[in-house]
């Protein structure tokens, strides 16, 4: 019964926030606009870069150029969904961590998890770049003649489900060094997020070994885009298991959540160095 409430009031502290970006949306339209646009553009250009490498020199890495117009909707898919559900720094979680804004949090008659989960919700303001990612999959998958099934949809929703994990995680992880030093690693995590999605959106195939491997197991940059899009095309690279991706998600997941807590029961005892006369923003 107490995880039936949990979730209806999810669903409406989701609900609240999309008001309330449907509210700045139509409240300041041109301003909203113009971020929106600059975002897709952003996000195609890198999109279109890889692209027409791709079909420039027939492929990369084994590759087809429609094959790596796939992964770019998938790329731009997970682009879409952290946009979406992520605007509020809530996955920049060191930023809240660094700027001592964690007690705002304590002070609401909600769990920490709850606040986290529902306050970046922007379907309207942040779902441009999840709508263009799924024109691009039905041209990718028109193009590649796949058979889309349910099931096949299923996979998709469960390897993006996979890839924010991972993504999630990892943020969460290295945002735990905001605990102890918050003045240096209040943008840790802005920096692992963003040296993530310029290096994953680029095809491994072709590469190296000692180049793919660290990006499947040290790094995840490997497994943002281009291992979850060539195990949907039915071709996990590396002779590796189609599962592969959900067992690392899930390592990554319980390793940062013990660290993470580890943090947060420190700072929970000592608190930020905010509200102290020495404090770094005083």
């Amino acid at each position: 019964m107490a995880d039936k409430i949990t979730f209806v009031r999810m669903i409406k502290l989701l609900g609240i926030s999309a008001k309330m970006d449907l509210a700045w949306l139509l409240r300041d339209t041109k301003y909203a606009l113009a971020i929106i646009s600059a975002d897709m553009i952003s996000n195609l250009s890198i999109v279109s870069g890889v692209f027409l490498i791709s079909v420039r020199f027939g492929g990369i890495g084994g590759m087809s150029a429609d094959e790596v117009l796939f992964m770019m909707a998938y790329s731009t898919l997970t682009t879409g969904i952290f946009m979406m559900f992520g605007s509020a720094n809530n996955i920049h979680i060191s930023r809240i961590i660094g700027r001592g804004q964690l007690e705002h949090l304590f002070t609401q008659p909600l769990p920490i998890k709850v606040q986290l989960a529902t306050c970046g919700f922007t379907p309207f303001t942040g779902g441009s770049n999840f709508v263009v990612g799924v024109i691009l999959m039905i041209i990718a998958v028109s193009r590649l003649g796949l058979q889309v099934s349910f099931g096949w949809i299923l996979s998709l929703a469960a390897y993006l489900l996979m890839t924010m994990a991972v993504i999630v995680a990892r943020a969460y992880l290295v945002s735990s060094m905001a605990f102890y030093a918050p003045v240096a690693a209040e943008e840790i995590s802005y920096t692992a997020i963003e040296g993530t999605w310029f290096m994953s959106t680029f095809p491994l195939s072709g590469m190296p070994l000692f180049v793919q491997i660290p990006l499947l197991t040290i790094l995840p940059e490997g497994l943002m885009a281009w291992f979850p899009s060539l195990c949907l095309l039915g071709k996990p690279p590396l002779g590796l298991s189609a599962y592969y991706p959900m067992l690392y998600a899930i390592i990554l997941s319980f390793i940062a959540s013990y660290i993470f807590k580890r943090g947060l029961n420190d700072y929970v005892r000592k608190g930020s160095n905010r509200y102290v006369p020495y404090g770094f923003r005083r």
